[in-house]
């Protein structure tokens, strides 16, 4: 009690505890589901449609070149109430669109590059195709440089290690096998073995 009446409330602790009571009231207001912007729903309360693939390239029509990714649009899920209206799960959202990662072809075929490399490829010409002057004449000029050359080659352009020189993917069926790989950076992260001692 004596802590109380010791305390005076100042005009400052006023200003603070109205604040508070400001910010609970924006905050709690700002969570309602009614005032969800169909822009701002999270992964899970949505799906996006498949890419619009092009028959002849295999690709998303509209892919960009310098991130890969093309923009497709998206439904809410069943239930989800974003802009005042609640969505069944079929209708697409006006203006909800996310952009998902893309395969970006420029007509190099995998199935012609690796039947050069395979007969041809002594020659230089699976390297003239891809866009690599240079290695294909020295392939050339050196019988495949004397046939280990092609053998690389052939390894290289089948684990598709070896692509076209512009940077582009080759052309592959979309929903076909595809080697993906996995870039190790600092985002990586490494399965701790509990088995394994230095």
């Amino acid at each position: 009690m004596e802590i109380w009446q010791r305390r005076k409330t100042t005009l400052g602790d006023c200003v603070i505890l109205i604040f508070l009571l400001i910010l609970c009231l924006t905050v709690n207001g700002s969570l309602s589901s009614d005032d969800v912007s169909c822009d701002d729903l999270q992964e899970g309360q949505y799906k996006c449609d498949d890419p619009e693939i092009d028959p002849v390239t295999q690709a998303a029509v509209g892919c960009v070149k310098k991130d890969r990714t093309v923009s497709v649009p998206c439904r809410p899920a069943p239930g989800v109430k974003c802009d005042g209206i609640e969505y069944n799960g079929t209708t697409v959202a006006k203006g909800l669109r996310r952009t998902v990662p893309c395969r970006y072809t420029n007509g190099y075929s995998y199935t012609t590059s690796l039947l050069l490399s395979i007969f041809l490829g002594m020659f230089g010409l699976d390297r003239m195709y891809l866009g690599y002057p240079a290695l294909g004449l020295l392939k050339f000029c050196t019988m495949g440089l004397l046939f280990v050359g092609q053998f690389l080659d052939v390894i290289l352009i089948a684990t598709q290690v070896v692509g076209p020189a512009d940077g582009s993917d080759y052309v592959l069926d979309y929903y076909g096998p595809i080697l993906k790989k996995n870039p190790l950076n600092n985002e990586t992260y490494y399965m701790p073995q509990e088995d394994y001692h230095l």
